[in-house]
């Protein structure tokens, strides 16, 4: 190739690379970092959450947890017991809510059954209905992991980022209502 080709195809190419980039900076879609601050709802709680691609449920740290029947339906009773990240107080709330599912998980560790319940997070400026399967996280350092169908509602995963969005809902906040078909 002579070298007047030479430099046209490396002109082509940076072209493409810039587009390609302007391309990506374009795109509106939110971008987290691995770790974010997150709001349960409707207690305020300010919470760290982990952002895991190798989980597809979220999980979230709940105490005391037993089913129970409710008007002829499964239930859930729990309790959280919860730092709030910005006033460093202990919060403890009982919690019932309608059983959603129960999510089997397989480890090294065997075989474990895990209530899910649906309960509002928000998340940058949004409030997500999501589903958190119920586990005693207390020797955990993140009291909310958020899994990939949590994930696939926010946007984007930079791992080598934290703390992107501080959470930021107020009552006119966007709601993302849970879709039951999004389950499979």
């Amino acid at each position: 190739m002579t070298s007047s080709a030479k430099r046209v195809v490396a002109g082509l190419a940076a072209g493409w690379l810039l587009s390609a980039g302007a391309a990506l900076a374009d795109d509106a879609t939110p971008v987290f970092g691995w770790v974010e601050k997150a709001e349960l709802k409707p207690w305020d709680i300010k919470v760290k959450a982990k952002l895991d691609s190798g989980a597809l449920t979220s999980s979230i740290d709940a105490r005391d947890i037993e089913t129970f029947q409710k008007d002829d339906e499964d239930w859930v009773r729990f309790r959280f017991k919860l730092e709030d990240e910005d006033s460093g107080d202990t919060v403890t709330e009982e919690v019932e809510r309608p059983l959603y599912r129960t999510l089997t998980v397989r480890g090294a560790g065997g075989r474990d059954e895990r209530p899910v319940v649906l309960l509002n997070l928000c998340v940058g400026d949004t409030v997500y209905e999501e589903q958190f399967s119920l586990r005693d996280r207390g020797e955990m350092f993140y009291p909310v992991l958020l899994g990939r169908r949590t994930i696939g509602h926010l946007g984007h995963l930079d791992v080598s980022k934290t703390f992107i969005h501080d959470a930021e809902c107020g009552e006119n906040a966007e709601f993302v209502e849970h879709e039951p078909e999004e389950d499979d």
